[in-house]
């Protein structure tokens, strides 16, 4: 019998199980040289493209990872293959978590997921570093790393390359968002099957037992009726009675708290069809519907990953909102695009701040705290549960919801808030 070792994944969390410093699949003409758990002969191959900034990762690496463990890794079923995918827009610092680790699972594979255990669960103490090389040694030392190892590591730039390479092989694979899986019999990569986000254990286990038996992978069953999410129910949207222009959550909003209609718009401030939008629609929604109180509007924020400035801009935007600048700094940004949309952005950013007359030191101040970025990430992560495209409007009412996804013309935009403001409007 094959002997197991204990990893220690975290404080409290031990996952018994074999570990192999490289998985056996690798993409053609490339080493393979992935960290793994389990058995390099296992039948299934489960591969995690995931970000160790990621809050739906970690809530994956907590919850869903130590059950796969249990119920098939260490059972010699399946080898869990890990691989690198910081998405850099919405977490900068992540890339060199990932380096670094990726360069001491080269080494010594065990140190390598006591590191990953601690990334996961320390979140928060590196997320916003802007170099996190002293909490990267700290945490390393702490796991009883070797120095020798710990200085090389945190000096590789070949890891950051990797890192990147892994990247980019996973965007050729479709994936965008993190976590995401490839799951598949050994031998046959060509074959994945793909899980997107953190799912439970149950759809894991269609995927698993369908390959471990030979037998199709079952579809995913069909999800419940759907219901509005959280930030979309009439509490989600609540308007704040402490603080005029915002909602319960901190959205700000214009227009009568009291609007039969509410529309919701996710938005990015570097998009070239959000700014069309904003120039050759808004206003005369604002004049026709906000200002007369039949429409409420709220402002949340979807940067893309495309647009390199565009999570600081809306970090920008909620350190407005502090200083109750909001809207104006919102209607700078999309008209001043050209001036901060580059690697000047934060110094540029502050001058625009100052001259929409918020306190310079105070907004900068902010730029480079956490809390305004885990405004805009909530703000990601819900956008993300309806579109991937901007601008997109959710359109909420007393009986109806939808959603409108990608600009539209005036003329289309005011006849449907029309449409259902007669809706509204009608007994029931």
């Amino acid at each position: 019998m094959r002997r197991l070792l204990p990893i220690l994944l975290a404080t409290t969390l031990i996952w018994p199980c074999c570990i192999s410093a490289t998985a056996t699949e690798a993409p053609a003409g490339q080493a393979a040289s992935y960290p793994a758990l389990g058995l390099p002969d296992a039948p299934v191959v489960l591969e995690e493209w995931s970000d160790f900034l990621c809050p739906f990762c970690r809530r994956h690496f907590q919850q869903t990872v130590p059950q796969l463990v249990e119920r098939y890794v260490q059972k010699g079923a399946l080898q869990v293959v890990f691989r690198d995918f910081p998405i850099d827009s919405l977490h900068p610092t992540a890339i060199r978590g990932h380096a670094f680790a990726h360069c001491i699972a080269q080494s010594d594979a065990e140190s390598f997921w006591r590191l990953h255990g601690s990334l996961f669960n320390r979140q928060g103490e590196w997320s916003r570093l802007p170099d996190p090389t002293a909490f990267l040694r700290e945490v390393a030392i702490e796991l009883g790393i070797a120095t020798s190892v710990i200085d090389a590591c945190l000096a590789d730039e070949t890891a950051i390359t990797a890192v990147r390479a892994s990247v980019e092989e996973g965007s050729g694979y479709g994936i965008n968002g993190t976590p995401a899986f490839r799951v598949y019999r050994r031998g046959n990569p060509g074959e994945a099957v793909g899980v997107s986000g953190a799912q439970p254990l149950a759809r894991f286990e269609q995927v698993i037992d369908a390959l471990l038996a030979g037998e199709e992978v079952p579809e995913p069953e069909a999800p419940p009726p759907p219901e509005l999410p959280d930030w979309a129910k009439p509490e989600g949207r609540a308007a704040d009675p402490a603080r005029p222009g915002f909602t319960l959550r901190g959205d700000p909003f214009k227009g009568d708290s009291q609007a039969p209609l509410v529309v919701i718009e996710f938005s990015d401030f570097q998009c070239p069809a959000c700014a069309k939008h904003h120039a050759e629609v808004q206003a005369a929604l604002d004049e026709e519907f906000v200002a007369s109180g039949k429409v409420r509007w709220i402002h949340r924020s979807l940067p893309l990953r495309s647009h390199p400035q565009a999570l600081l801009a809306a970090v920008a935007a909620e350190c407005a909102a502090e200083q109750d600048r909001f809207w104006s700094m919102h209607e700078s940004l999309f008209t001043t695009v050209e001036r901060w949309g580059n690697e000047s952005a934060e110094s540029t950013l502050v001058d625009i701040a100052a001259e929409n007359d918020l306190d310079r030191d105070r907004f900068a101040d902010c730029l480079g705290r956490r809390q305004p970025l885990e405004r805009v990430l909530e703000d990601i992560y819900d956008g993300r549960s309806i579109t991937e495209t901007v601008p997109s409007f959710a359109i909420l009412g007393s009986g109806s919801s939808g959603t409108l996804t990608g600009p539209r013309s005036l003329p289309q935009f005011a006849d449907l808030l029309r449409k259902l403001l007669e809706r509204e409007n009608t007994p029931k």
